[in-house]
Formats: C-alpha cells, sequence, structure tokens
C-alpha cells in the first residue's frame, strides 16, 4: 500500500504499524515525533497504530548539539 512520509511516497505492507515502519527507516524510538494525518501519535502508541493506504506521516528526529 502506498503512504506518504516527510512529503515523499512510499510503499509499505499492510498491515504495517508506526514503529515498523520507524524500523524500516532506521529512526530510534525515543528520539522521534511522529504525526499521522496531522495529528500527533504518542510513542506508546506506534507498536498498535496501524497504517493504511493514503496515510500521511511526519516523522522529526531529535538532533542533540550545542
Amino acid at each position: 500500500m502506498d503512504i506518504v512520509v516527510n512529503g515523499k511516497a512510499r510503499e509499505i505492507a499492510a498491515g504495517s504499524t508506526i514503529a515498523g515502519l520507524l524500523g524500516e527507516l532506521g529512526v530510534a524510538q525515543p528520539h522521534v515525533a511522529v504525526e499521522l494525518n496531522l495529528e500527533v501519535v504518542p510513542r506508546a502508541e506506534h507498536g498498535d497504530t496501524l497504517l493504511h493506504e493514503g496515510d500521511r506521516l511526519e516523522v522529526v528526529t531529535l538532533v542533540g548539539g550545542g
């Protein structure tokens, strides 16, 4: 199925979750915020939140530094 991640089209398997997608992207979950269809998804719900055809996600990672 097709979704959009950070403005770019991406094909994923049916039944994928936010946590699974983050794993595919190589993103460490403790340092990420995810917005699904304009709503922030709490980190505790990433493993249970299924993705659907046409979903739009914004994935933002935190970068430390000074």
